[in-house]
């Protein structure tokens, strides 16, 4: 069958056919047959083709190919200059590369908070309530599971490391969404994995999602049977409120743990440990560039790819500048005139020898600045470290303060935990504590229409009978607030709080309408009595329909009619002004207020007999 001959489709010549592969190659110039390699030669060419693509240049000597061809050919050429190319490649020294691997590439790119998370139980700071030894959520980790949990804390208090930790420490696969971007097929996802993984292996799986709370209550429900089942341990974390923000199903199924806001001394000791930390590393990668250059003193090649700039300021960097001791800084000589110079000028050491910059002024401000969230404390460092040694204490200072936003969520907690500040200083006429939560909360971006709704509502509820004028003020201040608007109503709203918190106190109609509230409603279909019912036509009249009343002012004097139902006559709800009924003494109370803010005077208010008695038992 080879010796026969087949028509070549491009210059229609007679080609054998076991050659017309070779004269289409060669452009149908040469039909000559040429002589065929055999078969171990196509294996070593085969090898030594792919040994030159793949195998780096040192190593490609061991598998270089002796097959020759025709000089006519245009692929022998190529053959042979890539021989040549492998050949020659043995006889040069290996050259060094750099080499940066993708993990170490999100490493350097990630911030010094991420960077620097606690590996291990015994290195997490703070929340000793729970990590402490006989604290319920070690006790269930000594026993191998912790079961379903909801974290619940303000930002940067550990909540994600904390759950790490619990998986690493249980021996558990870990899996981690977030529900800001993930929903419920990656849920499902995870969920078979973990079915599998545990019918297999018997390992468990922990599956931690973030912002727990941004998911809705139909999403929240894909948790139920998994959870019930055993086959999922969730760990969720939030900072919102559990009650209001996760269905009271996934509830029952969790047990929800509070973080607590880290304190100063925490923040202080995480900062400590992250600059020891990051005064280790850098040592350690300068000896060991320093000792690369000492033994292999060759050429590097560069590569474009290893060279990633990161999004994140290089913290290392500060480390190899300050090689000299920092200005004003003096070494002790002996002798008298240094001992004299050392007398007259003793400067402050600073707290870490590598970073001079880093004084105790400005570690105490990034603790201030942080409020008790370690993240915010590590981004202020990584600033702080990036900063040139030499940089102005007052410099780094303002920066700091100007890099941090006032944590306010006008939807969260917090706004509500002010507002409520607020009216319980009016209530409690502390008008000095009722215009710094006023304030607080302006200098965040509250909405001034919130408070001021907030104040009309304590007019009628703190001030009440007692200043009938609180009302139309506060109603007044809102139009105010209407028409001008920040910043100038802020004015109107610290005119209106001040009178609020000075103004008499009376929450007689308050309570009044409370306790009628709670009489209509034990039986809402008692009915109104004759007397006082509305009688427009004869036949109501004819009825009994307002039969008996007295016109009040038609008489000089005070006249009687049935206003209650007969079940409720007789009842007070508005009491009389002055009546302390249903009012408690507390005599440790009256005497803690007295000391602090009455100067030590006894209250005016106070009966003749407690007052002689506790005259007497002060002296």
């Amino acid at each position: 069958m080879s010796s026969d001959k087949v028509v070549c489709p491009v210059c229609s010549k007679s080609v054998l056919e076991r050659d017309i592969n070779r004269h289409l190659d060669n452009n149908c110039s040469d039909d000559a047959p040429a002589p065929t390699p055999s078969a171990t030669q196509k294996s070593k060419m085969s090898q030594a083709s792919l040994t030159s693509l793949f195998t780096p240049s040192g190593k490609s000597a061991h598998a270089s190919p002796s097959f020759t061809q025709a000089p006519s050919s245009k692929s022998g050429h190529t053959r042979k200059r890539s021989e040549a190319e492998d050949l020659s490649a043995t006889d040069v020294a290996p050259l060094k590369r750099q080499r940066t691997t993708a993990s170490s590439r999100l490493r350097s790119a990630a911030p010094l908070a991420e960077r620097l998370r606690p590996q291990s139980l015994e290195e997490f700071v703070g929340q000793p309530h729970l990590t402490g030894p006989g604290s319920l959520l070690m006790s269930q980790l000594e026993r191998g599971a912790t079961g379903s949990i909801i974290f619940w804390g303000p930002p940067g208090c550990g909540k994600t490391t904390l759950a790490r930790l619990l998986a690493k420490r249980t021996d558990a696969v870990f899996k981690e969404l977030s529900a800001t971007d993930s929903g419920i097929a990656d849920v499902r996802v995870v969920v078979e994995e973990a079915k599998n993984l545990l019918a297999l292996t018997g390992r468990r799986t922990i599956l931690f999602l973030d912002e727990v709370h941004r998911f809705n209550k139909a999403q929240q429900d894909i948790f139920l049977p998994f959870i019930e089942q055993g086959h999922l341990q969730l760990i969720g974390a939030t900072t919102e409120n559990p009650s209001f923000r996760l269905t009271s199903a996934l509830l029952s199924r969790c047990r929800v743990f509070v973080l607590e806001r880290l304190s100063d001394d925490d923040i202080r000791r995480i900062v400590t440990q992250a600059v020891e930390r990051v005064s280790g590393m850098s040592s350690t990668k300068e000896t060991a560039t320093q000792h690369e250059h000492d033994e292999h003193d060759v050429h590097i090649v560069e590569d474009a790819s290893s060279d990633v700039a990161s999004s994140q300021p290089d913290v290392e960097e500060p480390l190899t500048q300050p090689s000299q001791p920092p200005p004003g800084s003096r070494s002790s000589q002996p002798g008298p005139s240094a001992s004299s110079t050392q007398s007259s000028a003793t400067p402050e050491q600073p707290v870490f020898p590598a970073y001079p910059q880093l004084t105790s002024k400005v570690l105490q401000t990034i603790v201030a600045l942080s409020t008790g969230d370690a993240r915010t404390a590590l981004s202020l460092l990584e600033l702080v470290l990036s900063a040139s040694p030499n940089a102005e204490e007052s410099t780094l200072l303002g920066a700091l303060r100007r890099s941090v936003s006032t944590s306010y969520d006008r939807s969260g907690d917090a706004r509500y935990d002010m507002i409520s500040a607020l009216h319980k200083s009016v209530r409690g006429s502390q008008g000095s504590a009722a215009l710094y939560w006023l304030a607080r909360m302006l200098s965040a971006g509250e909405d001034p229409l919130y408070i001021a709704r907030r104040m009309i509502v304590c007019a009628s509820e703190d001030i009440g009978l007692a200043d009938n004028h609180a009302l139309p003020l506060a109603m007044a201040t809102y139009q105010a607030c209407q028409v001008i608007g920040m910043p100038e109503c802020r004015i109107n709203l610290a005119h209106l709080v001040a009178y609020l918190a000075e103004a008499p106190k009376s929450t007689r109609s308050y309570e009044g309408y409370n306790r009628a509230e709670e009489a209509a409603k034990l039986d809402p279909s008692i009915p109104v009595p004759l007397m006082a019912r509305n009688a427009p036509t004869g036949l109501m009249k004819d009825l009994g329909y307002s039969q008996g009343y007295k016109y009040n002012p038609e008489y000089a004097h005070p006249v009687t009619n049935d206003y209650l139902p007969i079940q409720f006559r007789g009842e007070e709800f508005l009491r009389k002004e002055g009546d302390t009924r249903d009012k408690t003494w507390d005599e440790d109370a009256l005497r803690q207020w007295e000391f602090e803010e009455n100067g030590g005077r006894p209250w005016s208010g106070r009966p003749s007999e407690t007052h002689d008695t506790s005259e007497k038992t002060s002296d």
